[in-house]
């Protein structure tokens, strides 16, 4: 009875979360009544570490992890710290990877019983302290990705938009940076904005872009930008090309997603649903068989 019944919550479960709404509809779209002097973005919330006596501690004693920061895994997750918008340094996230390990190792001295798997427990307790935080850069670096992937081309439609209105790039894309809502690629172009203010080239500038977070269609949108710049074509038939394409690529990205939502029912299905309605169907049928055995009879 109780199998039974945790069947049915996982079945009702998974009924209310597939009619949860997802927030489908979150695309870019210009606000014409914002306040110019607000740019159209939302700061991000800044931790305030002299406030905080654990961060100041952490900032404090992070110096000793200096040597690492200059290595090439310091390189590397200063990179990953800077594309998952983290407000640590190098020398503090070592420190927390250290922080966790010191942590499991007590948990492991106070907790373990048997001396057969205590070195493996040790050897866990390093893995796990060093694997928690990069997952969770990790997974930060995914979600931004995925956010960056779904509104990029609705940016380039509308920087498209404003370069057909009569406008040049820069003032497209100050436009479009200012009248947007907030997102990582609206923010990454401000940034590349203000790069470029500052005498930065407009090559380098989007050059540096696709090379912060490798992906194929940011690479594809700096090519052509710079492509267009060097050959000296127009930009509008660029960015209407380059949009059509985008349009194109995520459509098939959503039928690729429609073809294997059926392989990733099957594990609900058969888990949730089906013994649920084994049980509903196929129990009262068994009580009855159980209570009025016909066999009964014949054994006699």
């Amino acid at each position: 009875m109780l199998l039974a019944l945790l069947f049915v919550f996982f079945a009702g479960f998974a009924l209310v979360l597939g009619f949860w709404p997802m927030g489908l509809d979150s695309r870019p779209k210009l606000q014409l009544n914002m306040d110019p002097s607000l740019d159209g973005l939302t700061p991000p919330v800044a931790v305030d570490k002299k406030k905080k006596p654990l961060w100041f501690l952490i900032g404090k004693l992070a110096v000793i992890n200096a040597p690492f920061a200059a290595s090439a895994a310091g390189q590397r997750v200063f990179r990953d710290l800077g594309m998952a918008r983290v407000a640590l340094s190098v020398e503090e996230f070592f420190l927390i990877k250290e922080m966790l390990i010191g942590f499991f190792l007590v948990l492991v001295f106070k907790l373990n019983t048997s001396s057969d798997l205590f070195l493996f427990w040790i050897l866990m307790s390093f893995a796990a302290g060093y694997m928690f935080p990069e997952m969770w850069v990790k997974a930060k670096i995914r979600k931004i990705k995925a956010s960056i992937l779904k509104n990029l081309p609705d940016t380039v439609d509308l920087l498209g938009l404003c370069v057909n209105a009569g406008l040049d790039f820069m003032m497209a894309l100050k436009y479009v940076v200012e009248k947007s809502n907030a997102s990582p690629i609206i923010e990454e172009l401000n940034n590349m904005m203000q790069e470029i203010k500052v005498g930065k080239p407009r090559r380098d500038a989007l050059r540096d872009l696709a090379k912060k977070y490798d992906m194929p269609d940011l690479s594809t949108f700096s090519r052509t930008l710079i492509q267009a710049d060097r050959m000296g074509t127009s930009v509008i038939e660029a960015l209407n090309i380059l949009s059509e394409d985008m349009r194109e690529a995520r459509f098939r990205r959503g039928e690729a997603m429609a073809l294997k939502a059926p392989l990733k029912m099957l594990i609900p299905l058969l888990f949730f649903i089906f013994p649920v309605v084994a049980i509903l169907v196929a129990g009262p049928v068994f009580l009855d068989f159980f209570q009025n055995n016909p066999l009964k009879g014949l054994a006699r």
